[in-house]
């Protein structure tokens, strides 16, 4: 049993994977074998978790997720703690492992409720498993109410219930402190409401080896430090030109431009789209200011759109020439709303010329022509569509933020937090991956690098200290 921690590329498995996994070990193995290893997993992240606790509620529903709690529970009992169990199921309807389970708790001495004990230190959440995808409702719907009121620890077995493990989409779910994911990861505990379903994600394997199923998607590793030669100069980190801020938002390609510098640029060029913006950043005299259009954009990597407004259009078939290109926010709108553009941008993917898209969810929808409702309901779906409609490399930005390449390759963000729901972080990101893409490095690799390294540092801020886009930028 491991917890998972942002140190290195998880895969992450979707159900048919895991269902895979789950029947060829089933088949190898004697009956009932990985629902024991299940609920004794579970029994000892429980203890460790709340190891002074007496009364523990483990919430049983009617399938093989009540099954790992009823296994758990005997061990509970055994181990002199005083374990509840409320089974919202039948017997005659239960899996048959389940009611193998069922039958060994109740021999074991297991106590069965109608109701949970009035109170408790530690919950179970044996509830629904990874094969649900209905919303919950009546004695399961208030099973999940009363552990989310609760003042006590929750842990949830593989899934917190109601929390759909391949998006990470909820209507109602229970918000664990704990999570012991069994046999493979999902994709879901780590993207859109996951995040704050899951608490504290622990994963084990119940000794079954996954090598021969390859994931859906990974974490995001963190980044290789790389090491700057003495003998190189600022040539060998190559040029990044910011193109944006329209009138009244030339605070965006600022924040770009200093982040890009400050994340490793050797030189780095702004070109404001407003005629009257300023020639020079005072508080950042470094950055070189000049006419979008006078810039040599096809030996730069260019970041395009932040603060665009609808100026950016124009620049937009210059940009789009650009050797490596990051397109963000209202680059990303007028793309959505010209055929021609989108056309352009094709190609320039088809050819192999390193491109990012750097979109917020509704960005997403306008690119896609989708709702809202349907590219937040399956979040790598969408990442993956936009990659290969625009043959680029896709960063849907959201909790958990998924990264996507043309040829298929997922990858899911696990740093961050909503210190980042400010106006402006996103303009540092994209100058960010810039920079990266202005040495030279792979697109896929540098999206993902770039948005690890801004997670991380909104999880690093100082609890005392304000994060600002201003001050995330030169960090």
């Amino acid at each position: 049993m491991q917890r998972v921690m942002p140190d290195r590329p998880w895969p992450l498995h979707d159900l048919a994977a895991t269902r895979r996994l789950e029947q060829a070990a089933a088949a190898a193995l004697p009956p009932h074998t990985l629902m024991q290893r299940a609920g004794l997993a579970v029994a000892r992240l429980a203890s460790a978790i709340a190891p002074h606790a007496r009364t523990v509620w483990i919430a049983c529903g009617p399938g093989n997720n009540g099954g790992d709690g009823f296994e758990a529970a005997l061990h509970l009992k055994r181990w002199g703690k005083e374990p509840v169990v409320t089974w919202r199921g039948e017997e005659a309807r239960a899996p048959e492992d389940a009611r193998a389970s069922l039958r060994r708790a109740r021999e074991a001495g297991v106590a069965f409720a109608a109701e949970p004990p009035q109170r408790w230190e530690l919950a179970l959440d044996g509830l629904l498993g990874i094969g649900s995808t209905r919303a919950p409702e009546g004695a399961l719907l208030h099973d999940i109410e009363r552990m989310n009121a609760a003042d006590a620890p929750v842990l949830a077995i593989d899934i917190p219930s109601g929390l759909h493990a391949e998006t990470g989409a909820a209507t109602a779910c229970v918000h664990a402190s704990h999570t012991l994911s069994l046999l493979a990861l999902k994709p879901g505990l780590f993207t859109l409401q996951g995040r704050d379903a899951a608490g504290c994600v622990w994963f084990d394997d119940l000794q079954v080896d996954a090598a021969g199923e390859p994931g859906t998607a990974t974490l995001s590793p963190p980044p290789a430090r790389a090491l700057r030669p003495h003998a190189s100069h600022k040539g060998s980190y190559g040029d990044v030109a910011v193109i944006g801020g329209a009138p009244g938002m030339a605070g965006a390609a600022l924040l770009a431009s200093r982040a890009a510098l400050h994340h490793g640029a050797g030189r780095v060029f702004v070109g404001f789209l407003d005629p009257d913006a300023g020639a020079l950043d005072a508080r950042q005299p470094d950055l070189m200011v000049r006419p979008w259009d006078s810039l040599g954009l096809a030996e730069m990597s260019v970041a395009c759109g932040c603060g665009g407004g609808e100026a950016v259009r124009m620049a937009l078939p210059r940009a789009l020439g650009a050797r490596a290109l990051v397109l963000d926010a209202d680059g990303l709108n007028a793309i959505a709303a010209d055929a021609q553009l989108q056309s352009a941008l094709q190609a320039r993917g088809h050819r192999g010329a390193p491109t990012v898209l750097t979109p917020h969810p509704l960005e997403a929808v306008r690119l896609l022509g989708e709702g809202t409702k349907a590219v937040q309901a399956d979040r790598i779906a969408a990442a993956r569509e936009l990659a290969r409609r625009f043959a680029s490399v896709v960063v849907l930005k959201g909790s958990g933020t998924v990264i996507a390449a043309p040829h298929g390759a997922v990858r899911i963000n696990p740093t961050g937090n909503a210190r980042l729901a400010i106006a402006g972080t996103g303009d540092v990101l994209a100058g960010w991956i810039a920079a990266r893409l202005a040495v030279g490095e792979d697109a896929f690799e540098a999206a993902s690098a770039a948005v690890y390294l801004h997670g991380l540092a909104a999880d690093r801020w100082p609890a005392d200290r304000p994060l600002t886009a201003s001050a995330l930028a030169v960090s």
